[in-house]
């Protein structure tokens, strides 16, 4: 990513090009990401194509001012991380469902960063409802968040009987950049309940190229289920529109919910809420038919 790309990208987030990468400028960051860029799925149900490479998602998200899905936001983030000096590593994740079972391989995609003051953190602009601020890797005590409470546990075995990697550790409590030994994978949990396990194991975006193409096109995927357009909202809560419902979650918990009985309403939502301008409103995918990609948030 250029400086000229950088600086669109900034004023997209309507945030200044900090002087250092400090952990106090990612978490500024990190917040006015998930206020400005809205965690949507809707090129899936108008049949737009999404490309996993740093230039269309600079295209799609800064260009056109919309948002995207995990592998979308967090890789572009990541982008933007690394041209202003932070070191990003790129991890997959899977998420928690019913039952405790986790989701396929690359299910999700979240960012360790690296700041200038040597801590690690766990950041992600495109999981949905999550944290609001970039989690402390190596701490193990609950993290408030605007978000919830939080914690980073490291796994138990997997429905196998397997742990990810062999409990040794590094000194940011992930995986050593080489040798045999890694350290175990982790589990982020919120208000006590998992949400998805990260594996220790560094990847780049082609990797999750096939958990992409999975999350778009199989009947399983929830992704093809609604319409989802979703961001935090300056005080702390969120704003979402799922189908033709709008609801408003304040950040003590109220909500508000009422149902756009007509197109112009729908479009007028998405312009208004989320700086999203279309043509028409997303239809609802219903086959497994096409290019399109995404992932669960």
């Amino acid at each position: 990513m250029d400086s000229a790309q950088v600086d669109a990208y900034l004023r997209r987030l309507g945030a200044e090009r900090p002087p250092r990468p400090t952990a106090e400028a990612l978490g500024a960051l990190h917040l006015r990401h998930l206020r400005t860029v809205p965690f949507e799925n809707l090129s899936v149900h108008l049949g737009e194509e999404i490309v996993l490479a740093e230039t269309p998602l600079h295209d799609k998200v800064v260009g056109r001012g919309r948002g995207g899905f995990c592998y979308e936001l967090n890789g572009l983030f990541g982008a933007l991380l690394t041209a202003l000096g932070y070191r990003v590593t790129m991890l997959a994740a899977r998420v928690y469902g019913d039952g405790g079972r986790v989701g396929i391989p690359y299910d999700h995609m979240a960012l360790l960063v690296r700041t200038e003051e040597g801590g690690d953190w766990l950041a992600d602009v495109g999981f949905g409802a999550h944290s609001h601020g970039p989690l402390a890797v190596g701490e193990r005590a609950d993290q408030e968040d605007g978000g919830g409470t939080f914690r980073v546990v490291e796994s138990g075995p997997d429905a196998a009987g397997v742990r990810g990697g062999d409990g040794a550790r590094g000194g940011d409590g992930l995986a050593k950049a080489s040798g045999p030994a890694r350290a175990a994978d982790l589990d982020v949990l919120r208000d006590g309940k998992q949400v998805y396990r990260v594996e220790a194991r560094p990847r780049v975006l082609d990797d999750f190229v096939s958990g992409a193409w999975w999350h778009s096109t199989s009947p399983r995927s929830h992704f093809l289920q609604s319409t989802v357009c979703s961001r935090v909202t300056g005080d702390g809560g969120r704003i979402t529109l799922s189908g033709r419902r709008l609801t408003s979650t304040a950040a003590g918990g109220g909500r508000e919910e009422r149902e756009l009985e007509t197109d112009a309403e729908v479009l007028a939502a998405y312009r208004e809420h989320f700086g999203i301008r279309l043509d028409r409103v997303p239809v609802r995918r219903q086959d497994d038919t096409g290019p399109q990609a995404g992932t669960r948030p």
